[in-house]
């Protein structure tokens, strides 16, 4: 193939030690099995009707409630992200929201007696999908790539954003 200049680019020496097999890039392995995962994930969620973010929240909100401002820092999400979640997961009836007496420019949010329930069988499916991913891991192992992943510096900080999707 030539190049802008006319001149023929010299092709990749694989035997030279230097050289690195793009399959085997860390981030050619993270990506590829990201999208496995997500993929994985999405399915075990569908008869849940909820996608990954929404499971986020509400297994989240199963440690009590929690100020909206609070919630959406713990998740690291832009307040108006947030406030669609909510909304989708109020109108379901799994979470509600109120003024906080103190303070009426807070909101309260709290997970519903049938939230708790989703939240339980969301969580349950995660483990599915990790039972699956990880099965000849040792949980040794996994304890010790969980550690490492969650040292990984990207630019996406939001643990909402399990994927893009064209919706919340």
């Amino acid at each position: 193939m030539a190049s802008r200049s006319g001149a023929s680019a010299a092709p990749i020496d694989t035997a030279d030690p230097a050289y690195v097999d793009p399959e085997s890039r860390l981030s050619v392995l993270l990506a590829r099995r990201g999208s496995s995962t997500d993929a994985r994930i999405r399915e075990a969620l569908t008869t849940s009707g909820v996608t990954p973010r929404h499971a986020i929240v509400l297994m989240r909100l199963g440690g009590g409630q929690v100020s909206q401002r609070d919630l959406g820092v713990r998740l690291g999400v832009d307040p108006s992200v947030l406030v669609t979640l909510l909304n989708s997961l109020e109108d379901r009836e799994l979470i509600r929201r109120r003024r906080d007496p103190a303070d009426r420019r807070r909101h309260i949010v709290e997970i519903t007696d049938a939230g708790a329930r989703a939240a339980a069988r969301l969580d349950a499916a995660f483990g599915r999908v990790e039972d699956e991913l990880f099965a000849d891991l040792t949980a040794q192992e996994r304890e010790t790539l969980g550690s490492l992943l969650a040292r990984v510096r990207t630019a996406q900080a939001d643990p909402c954003a399990v994927a893009p999707d064209a919706g919340p």
